[in-house]
């Protein structure tokens, strides 16, 4: 892989977002308000609502194991090295 292109794209990235740092300027020219807001009475809606039953119980169940064994190492190779 060229590293020449990657860093090149890299670079190019750090100036634009330099540039764009350095280039713009914001500057506030008046103060934000929030409205004024007047509630008089209401209603909360109401709901029936109708459910279903859950019910938890156990169950047994059998759950394979395994043996695992190395292989035995041969005497013969370990003894002609």
């Amino acid at each position: 892989m060229k590293t020449a292109p990657i860093l090149g794209i890299a670079v190019a990235a750090i100036v634009a977002i330099g540039a764009a740092v350095y280039l713009v300027d914001v500057d506030q020219t008046e103060e934000a308000a929030l409205p004024e807001i007047s509630v008089e009475g209401g209603n909360m809606p109401e709901f029936e609502t109708e459910t279903g039953d859950i019910e938890v119980g156990e169950t047994e169940v059998t759950v394979p194991t395994l043996e695992i064994e190395p292989p035995e190492e041969d005497t013969d190779i370990a003894q002609n090295q």
